[in-house]
């Protein structure tokens, strides 16, 4: 059980509005960079390979090949570096670490894409 005291504290430093994505994601992360005293934002774009902890501490995995080699970025969920995150296209998973994705190369690293189901359409 968390400490009320250490709770209270990490209840402040968590986004308003939380990030809406799920593991197997294709989505573009707007960060925000620092040059000298310009500020600019990056987009990485790729595939949301993993998502852990909770809370505060919460981080996810992004992943993309960049000329043939695989680059893995990890993204703290609420940090105020990242812009926005934007989901281009929702995946088809089976299970919550994607790790088996680093193994892959060329069209084997392509996820299936998610449908929307009945329900959502409706809306």
């Amino acid at each position: 059980m968390i400490n009320k005291l250490i709770k209270a504290v990490e209840d402040k430093g968590l986004r308003k509005e939380p990030l809406q994505f799920e593991i197997g994601d294709t989505v573009d992360v707007h960060s925000r960079i620092l040059e000298g005293d310009k500020e600019r934002i990056q987009i990485f774009q790729g595939v949301v390979i993993a998502r852990r902890s909770s809370g505060m501490r919460e981080s996810f995995t992004v992943r993309r090949i960049v000329a043939g080699e695989g680059v893995e970025r990890t993204f703290p969920t609420n940090s105020p570096k990242i812009a926005k995150l934007e989901v281009v296209r929702h995946g088809t998973v089976r299970r919550a670490k994607l790790y088996y994705l680093r193994d892959r190369v060329g069209k084997s690293t392509r996820l299936v894409e998610r449908r929307p189901t009945k329900k959502s359409a409706a809306k």
